[in-house]
């Protein structure tokens, strides 16, 4: 609760709600084609690597923006969002950082240029 009404009430809380559902939406959807283009025997290493960096952002991201809706109390470590940044957080870093995955897709995408 705040100014004596549920958080989820405040439109600033639900448009943070709306962004974040859709940033994972959207990951899903880019994820889903990789795979798409992967079953399909396609090549889908820009596909891959787009998904990997939305992905990771938008978990950072969400995991943030729940951290701000919770105020002070979303830093503390017996809060489960506290985790869930730091878990999202690394997934910016291994298996290829998103400066990497960057690299990877304008590599793709001149190549399709044939540049």
């Amino acid at each position: 609760h705040a100014f004596d009404k549920p958080i989820a009430k405040m439109q600033v809380i639900q448009m943070k709600l709306a962004d974040m559902a859709t940033r994972i939406e959207a990951s899903r959807h880019l994820t889903w084609n990789a795979a798409k283009l992967c079953d399909q025997g396609k090549p889908f290493s820009k596909e891959a690597a787009m998904a990997k960096v939305f992905a990771a952002e938008t978990a950072t991201y969400a995991a943030h923006q729940s951290m701000q809706v919770l105020g002070g109390i979303g830093y503390v470590k017996d809060m489960p969002v506290e985790r869930y940044y730091r878990d999202a957080r690394i997934t910016e870093i291994y298996e290829g950082t998103s400066e990497i995955q960057r690299i990877v897709i304008a590599a793709n995408l001149l190549k399709e240029a044939g540049i």
